[in-house]
């Protein structure tokens, strides 16, 4: 089934055509990798499926319903979550309330903010909210074994590990499709290795995971289908077999093997 797709999606900024009749499809329950040499217009095809840009012309559908436009808070509450290429965490706030953060917007009423932001009517129900949060954020530090790290400040973690906090604040949001923006950026072999663990752990959840990524040897292993952006356009699709030995990708981005 496909969960989320664009129809000729389109951004231009003036006379700049950043994505060109962009046509993506991401079937549920798989990993699909976006990758493309840099200016190819992978993130802003992100940032017009996720609400932080709005297309010029095609179409978002999220589920079958059509979503082209809508604000991102929106689109968080309809089940999309995402990270972003460069780390976007509260850093003088603690590992664990930067994962409540992401869950009080879950489950809050009022479409801009979660209840945590708001009057409550009663201390009392308040704390019960608050407990609730903290206990499911709990929950997702250890998916990511990083109970340990609960209370420290999150400007203070390895660098891996604030990669992994991100991903847990966006877990929090209980998302049916996850977009992860060059996780693997900046990281060591080891922090990559233990990224691409956590990756199918959560497809294992029933998650499905679009990635932009660099990395190839992560790509290729963890993928289950792949696109390939060229210039604002879409040069290529397919399994990474098929990716890794198509000459018009080859020449574009991946290089022969010496």
């Amino acid at each position: 089934m496909t969960i989320l797709e664009t129809e000729r999606l389109t951004r231009a900024y003036g006379g700049v055509i950043a994505v060109n009749k962009v046509d993506f499809q991401v079937e549920e329950g798989l990993i699909t990798g976006l990758i493309g040499p840099n200016g190819a217009g992978k993130t802003t095809l992100f940032n017009n499926m996720t609400g932080l840009d709005t297309p010029t012309g095609g179409k978002v559908r999220f589920m079958g319903k059509e979503i082209t436009g809508f604000p991102a808070h929106k689109i968080c509450r309809l089940g999309i979550a995402r990270t972003f290429q460069n780390i976007r965490l509260f850093k003088d706030l603690t590992v664990a309330e930067n994962v409540m953060i992401g869950r009080h917007f879950k489950t809050g009423k009022d479409e801009r903010k979660g209840r945590f932001l708001n009057a409550l009517k009663s201390y009392i129900r308040m704390k019960e909210e608050e407990n609730a949060i903290y206990d499911k954020a709990l929950q997702w530090l250890d998916f990511f074994d990083m109970h340990s790290y609960r209370g420290e400040l999150a400007k203070n973690l390895p660098y891996g590990k604030q990669r992994e906090l991100e991903i847990a604040r966006a877990l929090a949001t209980d998302p049916r499709l996850l977009f992860l923006d060059e996780p693997a950026a900046g990281m060591n072999p080891q922090e990559t290795d233990h990224l691409i663990g956590i990756i199918r752990k959560i497809r294992e959840l029933g998650i499905t995971v679009v990635l932009i990524e660099h990395d190839m040897k992560l790509v290729m292993n963890i993928c289950d289908s792949i696109t390939v952006l060229n210039y604002g356009e879409k040069l290529a699709e397919g399994t990474p077999k098929e990716i890794k030995n198509n000459p018009l990708v080859i020449e574009a981005y991946l290089g022969r093997d010496e």
